[in-house]
């Protein structure tokens, strides 16, 4: 009876820091009719928010609180029906999308703009983003889960760090991170710093900084789904503890048994058939310092997604290749290959 109790008493703490988005899924509900289809049912495609708001505790210290909250980071995750592979799609904050006409926190109804990415969150929160990425993709979002700073930063800690390769030593005040080149475990606070650093950090661009977020999911999947993780009751409790603590999701996934659910998902699929790569995209032709999607690239990769197709990814090159190889004359073109990496490409050599 006590361990009973015990257990209860765990689950009910877990339970209680999951905030369920419950105004997301109304409004989303709202809009049922013009969402995508499901077209392979046993896939789960699930958008991972980054948010970069400054509300709430902890996150006062990453910056001013200037009333708004925009997404510093957009993942699209998409996991096979079979359950043996997992794509894991960067969309760039940058990248110019028409955004609906959103629900506003005061309850007031936006008009329909097109502007960066980022802004759909500020405008519409959650559901707002779900909706543009929906319709930029065509692909159903099944789930979603926005975390902010100090959600990150105590996962990162609850794993006892992460390790990285680095390939040339940081230096960053703005990010407050001073690292050695080689292979190093970071902390929470260290980690942090590593995927929002920009301007020091590589060649400054946004693509090297998405680059370096996944290369940190990847390092950081492969830890979680260490045994001495899952197997371990006291490590896993503060890693379910830290993830739910800072964590908003939708009613689907708000439970410790959902969500655990998904974390042993990750640990059956096979390290390298966990992949991470950036949807194809071009500067903007309006505006260089944004995106827009490299077509007809980014639609095959969706096409794929929608199918439940594998992608294939190869090593990103200094200048990034936009989209499918293309096959030799009288030759059919070979299934696309995209830029990015897998999960366990994130070592020293």
């Amino acid at each position: 009876m006590a361990a009973a109790g015990a257990g209860w008493a765990v689950y009910a703490r877990l339970s209680d820091n999951i905030r369920a988005d419950d105004a997301a899924a109304a409004e989303l509900a709202r809009h049922a009719g013009e969402r995508p289809p499901d077209l392979v049912p046993g896939a789960r495609d699930i958008l991972l928010i980054g948010s970069d708001t400054r509300a709430g505790s902890g996150n006062a210290r990453y910056g001013r609180d200037l009333g708004s909250r925009r997404s510093d980071t957009t993942i699209l995750l998409h996991l096979a029906a079979d359950r043996r592979s997992a794509t894991a799609v960067s969309l760039p904050r940058d990248l110019m999308v028409r955004v609906p006409g959103c629900l506003r926190t005061d309850g007031s109804r936006g008009a329909p703009v097109f502007t960066m990415l980022n802004q759909a969150f500020e405008l519409g929160g959650s559901a707002c983003t779900v909706r543009t990425v929906e319709k930029l993709t065509g692909i159903r979002v099944d789930h979603h889960m926005v975390v902010d700073f100090s959600g990150f930063k105590d996962l990162v800690d609850a794993v006892d760090g992460v390790p990285v390769c680095l390939k040339e030593p940081i230096d960053d005040k703005a990010a407050r991170l001073r690292l050695p080149a080689g292979r190093v475990t970071l902390d929470g606070e260290q980690a942090l710093g590593y995927v929002r650093a920009r301007e020091s950090v590589g060649d400054g661009s946004d693509t090297e900084r998405m680059r370096r977020q996944q290369r940190f999911l990847g390092a950081l999947v492969t830890r979680v789904r260490g045994n001495d993780v899952l197997l371990n009751p006291l490590r896993l409790y503060a890693v379910l503890n830290a993830a739910t603590a800072s964590l908003t999701t939708d009613p689907g996934l708000a439970s410790p048994v959902a969500l655990y659910r998904l974390v042993r998902v990750l640990h059956e699929i096979p390290t390298e058939h966990v992949r991470f790569l950036t949807v194809p995209r071009e500067p903007y032709v309006q505006d260089a310092d944004r995106d827009q999607l490299a077509e007809p690239a980014a639609e095959k990769l969706f096409a794929r997604l929608r199918a439940d197709r594998p992608v294939a990814v190869a090593d990103a090159a200094p200048e990034p290749r936009q989209g499918a190889q293309k096959g030799t004359k009288g030759h059919p073109s070979p299934a696309p290959v995209f830029t990015g990496n897998t999960a366990a490409e994130h070592g020293c050599e």
